[in-house]
Order: structure tokens, then C-alpha cells, then sequence
């Protein structure tokens, strides 16, 4: 684990919905701590964690350092297994800094993975991309019109993003989640996100359908 020097690096503190503790098999491999950050650009009409973007929500605020010493506590389990931290949220790369602050604490020790959405500044995911060893990107649908209904906002910095992962970054380590979304779109509609990312060169994808109450 690397050794930083604290008057080196500005601490950068963020808020947490939740840390969750010995996830096996759903937020990458090995054991995994999954840290929630608060916070979204995306207003889902079938969020799944709408807590990160309530005002009121009870979050607890971390530093990178803080974080860090809080799971050393599985430092064992995510070394044996190829574990490690999967950030996701809300939006991880809304925390850039953080991110690389960590990073820099526990260096390749531990494998990271970033749930996201992608609807973030370019920079944002360029400057974190070099330290992540795994994607797990919700593409909601990539046909803008279904994408806007659905999030609120454009899906065009996503496409430019997912282009720029397709040329930068390893697609092996990247899962696109393509959702069938209930009153939004239909198979076809996936099948066509899909299709449209296979020309990217992405081949590693997720299919499911949301459950609405």
C-alpha cells in the first residue's frame, strides 16, 4: 500500500449515502465494498437509490483518508479474492479528486470499479480512467429521445464519452447495462442501443428489465 505524505495532498471530503460492506458477484469481482456517493446529473423516473439526490438525505462524509482506514478492515478479503472498492452512487465521477486520492492511497492493492451513468465532463472521466480497473456503465437507452424522457437530460456527453472509452480504455473491462425500461422503450429500442455499441467495438452487456412499482 503506498505510504502518502498528508501535507502533500489536500484532503477532499464527500458525502456517502451508504459504504456496504462483502458484496460478492454484483459490483465486480471478488469481495467488494460498494461506496454510494450522493449526488446525480440524471433525474430517473425509476431511480433506484433516490436518497443521492434528496437534500435531506442523512449522509456520512468521508475523505479519501478516512474512507480508506475505514476498510482496511477487509484489506485481507479484497487481496485473496481480486476485490476491492466499487464507487457508484449517485454519480462517482461527479468526485473526480476524490477518487484519485484514493487511488493514491491504496494504490493497485485494491481493484477499483466505477458505477456510472457517463453523463459527466469528459475530463472528469479522463483524468480518473487510467486508475479504474473496471466499468460498469448504465446506458439507460441510447436513442436521445427515450434517453431525455427518461433522465431529464441529453444522452450526447454520454456517446461522446462511451467514444472515447472505445478507443482509450480496455472493452474487456467494461459492462454496458442495456435495461428494458417499463412505459420508455421496448426490446427493439434495446436491441438497437446494443447494436449501436457493437459498432463501437463493445461486446460485454447486461440485459434486464426494470421492476416498476
Amino acid at each position: 500500500m503506498a505510504i502518502i505524505d498528508k501535507d502533500e495532498m489536500t484532503q477532499t471530503e464527500a458525502p456517502f449515502i451508504g459504504v456496504n460492506r462483502h458484496r460478492i458477484g454484483v459490483d465486480g469481482e471478488g469481495v467488494t465494498t460498494l461506496a454510494a456517493f450522493h449526488g446525480c446529473p440524471l433525474h430517473c423516473r425509476y431511480c433506484l437509490n433516490q436518497s443521492c439526490l434528496d437534500a435531506n438525505a442523512r449522509v456520512v462524509r468521508h475523505t479519501p483518508e478516512s474512507l480508506y482506514q475505514q476498510l482496511l478492515i477487509d484489506d485481507l478479503y479484497f487481496v485473496a479474492t481480486g476485490g476491492g472498492v466499487c464507487f457508484g452512487g449517485g454519480e462517482p465521477l461527479l468526485r473526480p479528486e476524490f477518487i484519485r486520492q484514493f487511488h493514491a492511497l491504496c494504490a493497485d492493492r485494491w481493484k477499483i470499479t466505477l458505477e456510472t451513468s457517463l453523463n459527466v465532463p469528459s475530463a472528469s472521466l479522463q483524468s480518473v480512467a487510467p486508475l479504474v480497473n473496471d466499468f460498469i456503465i448504465d446506458i439507460k437507452d441510447m436513442n436521445d429521445e427515450i434517453y431525455t424522457a427518461y433522465t431529464g437530460k441529453s444522452s450526447a456527453q454520454v456517446w461522446e464519452n462511451l467514444k472515447w472509452l472505445a478507443g482509450n480504455y480496455n472493452r474487456e473491462h467494461i459492462i454496458l447495462r442495456a435495461p428494458l425500461i417499463p412505459e420508455f422503450n421496448t426490446e427493439e429500442d434495446v436491441e438497437r442501443s446494443v447494436e449501436r455499441l457493437q459498432e463501437l467495438g463493445f461486446e460485454k452487456f447486461d440485459r434486464f428489465t426494470y421492476k416498476v412499482k
